[in-house]
């Protein structure tokens, strides 16, 4: 077998077809955007170059046959952050079922993770945000939601008899659309709803600037002052809801306001794997055309939930309950979408895991972030917020 460092284009041709002999025969797959791929590996195109480090590997049997691929990255800001030790990254993992294929390619990324001075790797994450390809699917084997890692089986036995261990789970929750809810949603609701100093609207895409600021608003009280991160910048959030306008269902997305202040937000999104399974991972100026029709026309059932949030001061107050119910009123009577599944979930948020159970939800998928220590010897320890 030869590892090699994808630079060509070939290698790169190589590297982005090799899931296509992985996963001929299973029908629940769904082909990955050749292009959301690459932008990961672009300097020009992922923020996370400016204080991070990535490279891939091919690996090629004797006959010159593509058997595995993988990634390897670090993120200098978040290296040691809550990490007793160094801490890299990989991900991008795909392996024909042979583990010594798997374990060359495991030896590879941490070789060149320790020769850039990291101590563990967290896997199979993203060289980017955790809402994308982040965690190995181990529960909930059904078709993907856009930017969701999916494997086969087998890939569990791979990370875990290389000496890989649970750093944290993550929870994907699935519910029927127009399943009643828990009346508790209802009594709840019922309370807020009295008090007039609370509204409740769905975005309008002819205000968008607006909304997009009140996002930004409810996100950096209710998220970053909790350990998750910097505030979003005016700029930045703004760019987000345009690049998002077109997939935007106007009805799937909900605030709440307090005396005309933002103090709650829920973003969903269609499904939008539901069109790009016909592109075949492509995805050029005719499948845009196509993807704008087929998003007008094509009836999609399921709906994602991104983003749920109300900031400190209104928490425990049924402000969740009084968005949820809001929202599901006006969904439930559109009658277009039939299944919810809500973004994954860690075990380390209970209180997020309680919201999602209390709504009659199951658990759709479970996914896994393992992490793997290089010294043996070193005591293994879960994510801090598991104590």
């Amino acid at each position: 077998m030869q590892v090699t460092e994808v630079i060509t284009p070939q290698d790169k041709k190589a590297f982005l077809e090799l899931p296509l002999k992985i996963y001929r025969d299973d029908s629940n797959w769904i082909r990955p955007l050749d292009s959301d791929i690459e932008s990961v590996f672009d300097t020009a195109k992922n923020k996370f170059f400016r204080h991070g480090e990535c490279t891939r590997w091919i690996v090629k049997d004797d006959s010159g046959n593509t058997i595995g691929r993988v990634a390897a990255f670090i993120d200098k800001k978040t290296a040691t952050k809550n990490n007793e030790q160094p801490t890299g990254g990989m991900g991008f993992f795909e392996s024909v079922n042979n583990q010594e294929v798997a374990f060359l390619l495991f030896d590879t990324a941490k070789k060149w993770l320790q020769q850039k001075g990291m101590e563990a790797m967290d896997g199979p994450i993203n060289f980017g945000e955790r809402d994308s390809w982040w965690g190995l699917l181990v529960d909930g084997f059904s078709s993907p939601i856009y930017k969701m890692n999916y494997n086969p089986r087998y890939y569990q036995d791979f990370f875990e008899a290389y000496g890989f261990k649970t750093y944290f789970k993550q929870f994907c929750y699935g519910l029927k659309v127009h399943n009643r809810l828990q009346e508790k949603f209802y009594e709840r609701h019922a309370i807020i709803a009295a008090d007039k100093n609370y509204t409740s609207c769905h975005i309008r895409k002819n205000q968008l600037e607006k909304f997009a600021e009140d996002f930004r608003q409810v996100y950096n009280k209710a998220w970053v002052k909790h350990g998750s991160g910097k505030e979003l910048e005016q700029k930045q959030t703004l760019q987000f809801f345009k690049k998002m306008k077109a997939v935007i269902d106007e009805k799937l997305v909900w605030y709440v306001y307090f005396k005309g202040e933002p103090v709650a937000c829920w973003v969903n999104l269609p499904d939008i794997n539901q069109i790009f399974k016909r592109f075949n991972g492509r995805f050029g100026w005719l499948e845009k055309l196509r993807f704008l029709w087929l998003f007008r026309t094509l009836k999609m059932d399921r709906f994602i939930g991104l983003v749920f949030g109300v900031v400190p001061e209104h928490q425990g107050k049924g402000v969740d309950s009084y968005m949820i119910v809001e929202g599901a009123n006006v969904i439930q009577k559109e009658r277009i979408y039939k299944d919810y599944e809500m973004q994954w979930i860690g075990d380390f948020n209970p209180k997020m895991i309680t919201v999602a159970e209390g709504l009659g939800t199951w658990k759709s998928r479970t996914l896994i972030t393992y992490r793997k220590l290089f010294d043996n010897e070193k005591e293994f320890k879960r994510h801090p917020m598991l104590g």
